[in-house]
């Protein structure tokens, strides 16, 4: 895969059912990046609002939303990763500033709709990454914790600060938290707001791994990517069917869940994949998935 720095980043937008074309309009707050060559199939949304720190503002939001339904029906897609533009930041979370302009009534629906949007990020098909390369607080920490998977550098900072702002978690942290870390300790995270760095993360099982910052401080994102690469080989909709399986299992009782991923497993045993897979055992090969 392509290195993609911020200076001279190739940014590409997949169109459905093609390859990818010319870059988005200048100014985006969130773009859509391909790579070529042996890692096709790894998308990455960009977050790039750097006067504000990525922090969750109107048009940054309806920008993500687009962003998502760009990929959302893209076969080719295999993995997303979410990834900072900007420096030392993954994601500021509320725009406070665009916020404090808003009556009651606009903040009830603007947050519903950040809500909406971590759903949207969660519900996406195909494994996600966070790429927690900086500070991700607040809304930032909800929208890793959307992902399924979470990569930080050591030195990233991670918070659902709200409580120290005289609110609470609104998009999703409150449910999400406890579900990744255990009641306990999501509990003590929220009510004293504290922030903790990558290390304490990984500790607690809150981000999946953690590697000391680069001098170009893209380490998270760079072993997001091998991670990216790990799961890129594998078969595509029994991927899919293994995240479907898990995420409505745990919405409901271990019985239910059987049945669940029996259902998975039932939409899987017809596909080509299966098939390759057990004629590349027999041939002693590697398989060639395809998705079907």
């Amino acid at each position: 895969m392509m290195r993609l720095g911020r200076a001279g980043r190739e940014l590409l937008r997949w169109g459905r059912g093609g390859p990818p074309t010319a870059a988005p309009r200048r100014g985006a707050e969130v773009l859509v990046g391909a790579a070529g060559g042996e890692s096709s199939g790894i998308a990455e949304i960009l977050m790039n609002r750097p006067h504000a720190r990525n922090s969750l503002g109107k048009v940054f939001v309806n920008e993500m939303f687009s962003a998502l339904e760009q990929l959302r029906s893209d076969e080719k897609v295999r993995v997303v990763v979410f990834k900072s533009e900007v420096k030392g930041v993954f994601c500021a979370g509320a725009d406070l500033k665009e916020r404090a302009k808003m009556d009651d009534a606009e903040v009830g629906h603007f947050v519903k709709r950040l809500r909406n949007l971590m759903d949207e990020i969660a519900a996406l098909p195909v494994p996600t990454i966070a790429a927690i390369d900086g500070y991700a607080l607040g809304g930032g920490l909800e929208l890793a914790l959307a992902c399924d998977l979470r990569v930080a550098a050591s030195s990233a900072k991670m918070g659902l600060i709200e409580t120290t702002r005289g609110l609470l978690p609104g998009a999703g942290g409150t449910q999400r938290l406890p579900r990744c870390v255990g009641i306990g300790l999501a509990k003590e995270l929220i009510f004293t707001g504290r922030q903790i760095d990558g290390q304490q993360a990984f500790s607690m099982g809150l981000v999946n791994h953690t590697v000391p910052q680069n001098n170009e401080g893209d380490a998270a994102y760079q072993r997001a990517l091998t991670l990216a690469k790990e799961i890129l080989p594998q078969a595509p909709f029994a991927v899919k069917m293994g995240k479907l399986a898990i995420n409505r299992g745990m919405e409901v009782d271990i019985a239910s869940g059987m049945a669940i991923e029996g259902m998975c497993y039932a939409q899987n045993i017809p596909t080509r994949d299966r098939q390759e897979g057990m004629a590349a055992f027999r041939e002693k090969r590697p398989p060639q998935f395809i998705g079907k």
